[in-house]
């Protein structure tokens, strides 16, 4: 029979002023989603406890007290926040990808985390650049985050954002035979135009790499414009952007994108369309030409400081194993290698 898996692209408004009603609101989304039978959902982008909108609406020496409240907020990982939404995962025997603004000691991060039906964290990656604004808000992620895990679902991989507009970080996930890509964008800013580049971007990572792309952006209400720029000329900036989708192998929606509003994607991802997509263009099997084109990717750590009394780090979560899931090298496609220093 063919195999198919129920997908479910969650767009929700955070709780700007309380990290654990953001996280509340996560979890009942999962038990909604689960009801209806999704067995893998993705939220948006650092939507715990809420992506920074602030520091793209006012200027840099305006936004000490917000972001200050940002680290307060911000969850560190592991931590309660994983710990309430992996067990969210367990209960109800389901994958998820979360966005969160990750906390380690004095810097924040665009962390994504994937975790799998036992509410294990399997994937933990961190944005490798943050985009414009953000700059002023995250440090950057390394490789070892440009990675594909094997699940009970499929091979899944996940990017945030304008890093879809890198073709260098998608094509080291493609070479490692993503299924089913997991997409995050902040949604609620910028308007149309975002929302429609957005589209374009995610439509054509499906073409070609031959995979579904499942994908979440966030939502604002009107009291939370107002809240976050009171200039009521400045909400123009906080409106638009908003795309949750999920589209096919073939770059079709396989359910009407949500735009406007709160709400659910919920789509039946039918796995044999990868094999029918890349019978035609596998990009990076029988399309690829490696004498002529090639990749390599430094997946290792990059940590400020290296010591040769380091702990065992074998219970540490899935950032501390940068060679998990690489694939071998006579791909043909890409080299991921680790870095030899």
């Amino acid at each position: 029979m063919p195999r198919t898996v129920r997908a479910a692209a969650i767009q929700l408004a955070p709780v700007l002023d309380s990290a654990d009603g953001t996280v509340e609101r996560v979890c009942a989304a999962i038990a909604e989603a689960a009801g209806k039978g999704a067995e893998l959902l993705v939220f948006p982008e650092t939507f715990v406890p809420y992506y920074p909108y602030f520091s793209f609406v006012h200027p840099p020496v305006s936004i000490g007290a917000r972001h200050m409240k940002l680290y307060e907020d911000s969850p560190s990982v592991p931590g309660p926040a994983t710990d309430a939404v992996g067990a969210a995962a367990r209960r109800h025997g389901v994958h998820v990808l979360l966005g969160v603004n990750e906390r380690d000691h004095g810097s924040l991060y665009n962390a994504q985390l994937l975790f799998d039906a036992e509410g294990r964290i399997v994937l933990h990656r961190r944005k490798i650049t943050p985009t414009f604004h953000e700059r002023m808000i995250w440090g950057q992620g390394d490789g070892r985050g440009l990675r594909v895990v094997d699940t009970a679902l499929g091979r899944i991989g996940a990017l945030a954002c304008w890093e879809h507009y890198n073709p260098l970080a998608r094509a080291a996930l493609m070479a490692q035979h993503e299924e089913i890509h997991l997409a995050q964008f902040p949604g609620s800013m910028v308007g149309p135009i975002f929302a429609d580049q957005m589209e374009v971007t995610i439509r054509h990572h499906a073409l070609e790499s031959g995979c579904f792309v499942v994908n979440a952006t966030g939502w604002l209400t009107d009291a939370q414009r107002a809240a976050i720029a009171p200039d009521p000329a400045m909400h123009r900036a906080l409106r638009g952007g908003c795309c949750t989708a999920i589209v096919s192998p073939e770059g079709a929606h396989l359910a009407p994108p949500l735009r406007e509003g709160e709400g659910m994607v919920i789509a039946d991802l039918d796995m044999s369309l990868i094999v029918k997509r890349k019978r035609m263009m596998d990009s990076v099997g029988h399309y690829a030409r490696p004498e002529l084109l090639s990749l390599v990717v430094d997946d290792a750590p990059h940590d400020i400081a290296r010591f040769s009394s380091a702990k065992d780090t074998s219970d540490e979560p899935e950032r501390a194993e940068p060679d998990a899931g690489r694939p071998d090298a006579d791909h043909g496609f890409a080299v991921l290698r680790a870095a030899s220093g």
